[in-house]
């Protein structure tokens, strides 16, 4: 598996008008794309800073990943997401040395990408996905 970069930092938000309204007002910025992924439960709101992006996500349901994850921990950093060259061979490697994972195959993910998480407990404590196909 080859890391291309650090592709962006997911922030959960129990607000995403608050969110970006909050960027406008401190770095003068308004999200480059806004997106509802239905099969995650989030709407999304991507802010460019530098090769990276910022993503926010508010949940659209309170079972979903991020609305579990704000009623637990609150709004904070969810994840960081490495961009992979292929992410197929990627999972198939990870599975393959045992480690754990929350998605057992790529899923589909904003801009059409294709992702995968990382369970926490092999990495530290932090949520990590592999994203392949994101657009900027």
């Amino acid at each position: 598996m080859k890391l291309l970069r650090i592709n962006h930092l997911g922030i959960a938000t129990p607000a995403l008008a608050e969110a970006m309204e909050r960027m406008s007002r401190l770095f003068d910025m308004g999200p480059e794309h806004t997106e509802e992924v239905a099969e995650q439960k989030v709407k999304t709101a991507f802010f460019p800073v530098g090769e990276s992006t910022l993503e926010y996500l508010e949940s659209t349901d309170p079972e979903g990943p991020i609305g579990k994850f704000l009623a637990k921990r609150g709004p904070g950093i969810h994840h960081v997401c490495f961009e992979v060259d292929d992410i197929d061979a990627a999972v198939a490697g990870l599975l393959a040395k045992g480690v754990r994972m929350i998605d057992q195959a790529p899923r589909k993910g904003a801009h059409g990408c294709r992702v995968a998480f990382l369970h926490p407990a092999e990495t530290g404590g932090v949520l990590i996905e592999l994203s392949q196909g994101m657009a900027h």
